[in-house]
């Protein structure tokens, strides 16, 4: 087994993506990224995650966050864990949701797959992270997360991503509050 993409150092932030099963676009709805914004704020205020810079895609997330309790393993699993369960169940109550069978149909599919999943996988099962150990890594990766949509033709300024802590970046906080204080501004 690879030791590259651990988190070997409980205290360092890491720079982490994640992405659904077979890379489905679920994130066309502002409800999905609802539930995603609001997740990720209840685990900087109840969980010990400090968010530093972000983005959500229409099929996978990038973090720059750090764990405060010392434990990113086990808050990232969390998160991906209550995150799963409260997307599907949205999907299933949405009548507006036009893919709902066959994303339901594919997560079902995914998670025969793995014989840890009992019903529906959600989330790819890996996030690479990556530990930020320099100024110089710390604003490669911030400047990857936020130049995502940019890449991807969304936007011609990454501040005009709604879901990305560049509007952060430009004081505007009406997404997701980050973790912007002291170490992380110096390195801009």
């Amino acid at each position: 087994m690879s030791r590259k993409y651990k988190f070997h150092n409980k205290s360092a932030a890491y720079f982490v993506s994640f992405a659904t099963v077979y890379w489905i676009d679920v994130f066309t709805r502002q409800l999905y990224y609802s539930i995603l914004a609001e997740s990720l704020q209840y685990c900087r205020h109840n969980k010990g995650m400090e968010i530093f810079a972000y983005c959500f895609m229409s099929n996978h997330v990038h973090l720059v966050f750090r764990s405060a309790n010392e434990d990113p393993s086990g808050l990232l699993r969390d998160l991906k864990g209550f995150t799963s369960k409260k997307l599907i169940k949205a999907i299933e109550e949405n009548p507006l949701e036009s893919r709902k069978e066959w994303m339901l149909q594919m997560f079902e599919k995914a998670g025969k797959a793995r014989s840890n999943v009992s019903k529906r996988q959600f989330w790819q099962q890996h996030n690479k992270p990556i530990e930020l150990w320099s100024d110089k890594v710390i604003k490669q990766k911030i400047e990857y997360i936020h130049n995502n949509p940019v890449k991807a033709g969304f936007v011609t300024n990454p501040e005009d991503w709604k879901y990305s802590s560049a509007r952060n970046y430009a004081e505007d906080e009406t997404v997701l509050e980050i973790d912007s204080d002291g170490l992380w501004l110096g390195m801009m």
